[in-house]
């Protein structure tokens, strides 16, 4: 399995020794890694009757590559355990192994090894190595007060999508979220593609729904954020909600797992291409929206009863 998982494969120029030895060997061109990790469960995490092995083997990694970005280095190479039931079909595998290869191609990286066990059910453990380039790592305490805070990439989509294959809806009358929600696009060149010389204060990626993870921006620097709820309502969700009675802004404010990414930046610079202002931060504490405290859930918690 392993062989037909690394055949005719070829490395991302930060890995230098791939699968076949009993490490491998990843380039540190700054002289430390950014290095995230990530479990994914079967039926907590994917559904194999909601999602195609391609879209799990693309999330798995997307949701790692973001967690790199998010601290401003580039995706280099990834360590991806599997654990499967001995009657996984091959195309299964197969299927995984290419959604996989494609995500990290895209984030710039690539599939650097891992590891094969049996297991009663799928388990996914990946563990996500970056290169910090030529910035300092960008972390959840550098905001200020008076930053903008502003977003790139969608919000809500993926939660609509959830909601849509909860509910049992045809999953061809909304494809764009349902598409969202197996398969999540980071918007990887939105931050890799700044110049250093632009000021990012804070960031992260949305994973647990931006209320949650602005919440950790704004509890690591110790000041307050309000955030505009015009800014970030995406028409677009508009009629799937209405279709379940739900609320279009909740889906923006705390569904998580779109991979967007959430920044704060000095007030008065000009926003970069791609990025959207969202809010404003300023002294005191706790994230409000229109001035107001949220009063619903504020996104995933893995160990609630819902989460």
């Amino acid at each position: 399995m392993i062989a037909r998982m690394t055949a005719g494969r070829t490395q991302a120029a930060g890995v230098l020794l791939g699968p076949g030895d009993d490490a491998a060997v990843l380039a540190a061109p700054a002289g430390r890694f950014v290095v995230s990790t990530d479990m994914l469960l079967q039926d907590r995490h994917f559904r194999l009757d909601w999602s195609t092995p391609y879209d799990i083997g693309g999330k798995v990694i997307a949701q790692n590559a973001a967690d790199v970005v998010a601290m401003g280095s580039a995706p280099s190479g990834f360590v991806v355990s599997l654990g499967c039931p001995a009657d996984t079909p091959v195309e299964f595998v197969d299927g995984f192994v290419d959604g996989m290869w494609a995500e990290a191609r895209r984030a710039g990286g690539s599939i650097a090894g891992g590891d094969v066990v049996r297991s009663p059910l799928l388990v996914i453990s990946v563990t996500a190595f970056g290169d910090p380039l030529d910035r300092e790592p960008v972390l959840l305490s550098g905001a200020r007060p008076g930053d903008v805070v502003a977003v790139a990439g969608r919000l809500g989509a993926s939660a609509a999508g959830l909601a849509v294959l909860a509910a049992g809806i045809d999953p061809g009358r909304f494809p764009e979220v349902v598409a969202a929600h197996r398969l999540p696009q980071p918007p990887y060149e939105a931050v890799l593609g700044l110049p250093p010389t632009v000021p990012i204060h804070a960031l992260t990626d949305v994973s647990d729904g931006l209320l949650a993870d602005v919440g950790h921006i704004a509890e690591s620097s110790g000041v307050a954020v309000d955030l505009d709820s015009a800014a970030i309502a995406d028409p677009a969700l508009r009629p799937v909600a209405e279709l379940l009675g739900a609320d279009a802004l909740a889906w923006g404010l705390t569904g998580g797992e779109d991979h967007a990414f959430a920044a704060t930046f000095p007030a008065g610079q000009d926003l970069p291409a791609g990025w959207v202002a969202v809010g404003r931060v300023a002294a005191g504490s706790g994230v409000t929206v229109d001035g107001a405290v949220w009063t619903g859930p504020v996104g995933w918690e893995s160990f609630t009863e819902g989460g």
